[in-house]
């Protein structure tokens, strides 16, 4: 018969895999907005880790860090890509992209920043994702794009790159 502490210890034993969930926001001639973390190099979708210890779904966690990072509280349309991601010196992660919808002029303008974070943001075009998006993020970013031009469903991604 197996006991509690027999299944904690099979619990406690098993991979690790961190989840993130992030929004893609759009404005009216379809920009891609990003934010700039002054906590790494580069730039990223509002978005971040899932709290999945506080029993946190990927859509509560997209919603909360674009409430949080960015200070507009929209609930996140529908899925539009998931990635397992690896690098290197971390676990898997596995990263839901939900659409985030077109903003108005007034929604970008009361864009608020979250200063223990995000140094700015901005707007960009499709075709300058990958600049500044390099890599399996960027990758990710433009797949939900496609997944929003031509209706389909959410797609499959592994680092970026459609599988199936």
């Amino acid at each position: 018969m197996t006991t509690i502490q027999d299944f904690a210890t099979y619990i406690a034993g098993l991979p690790r895999v961190l989840a993130g969930a992030a929004a893609l926001f759009r404005d009216a001639e379809g920009r891609v907005l990003l934010v700039e973390p002054n906590y790494r190099e580069g730039w990223a979708l509002p978005g971040g880790t899932i709290e999945s210890d506080e029993d946190e779904t990927p859509r509560q966690g997209a919603r909360r860090e674009t409430a949080e990072e960015i200070g507009l509280d929209r609930e996140p349309g529908r899925l539009l890509a998931v990635d397992w991601s690896v690098g290197p010196g971390r676990p898997p992660v596995v990263a839901y992209l939900y659409d985030g919808g077109v903003l108005t002029e007034a929604e970008l303008k009361a864009i608020r920043l979250q200063e223990e974070e995000l140094l700015s943001w901005r707007l960009v075009p499709r075709e300058d994702v990958p600049e500044y998006l390099p890599g399996s993020l960027g990758r990710r970013v433009l797949a939900g794009l496609d997944a929003l031009a031509d209706g389909s469903g959410a797609v499959e991604l592994e680092n970026g790159h459609r599988v199936g």
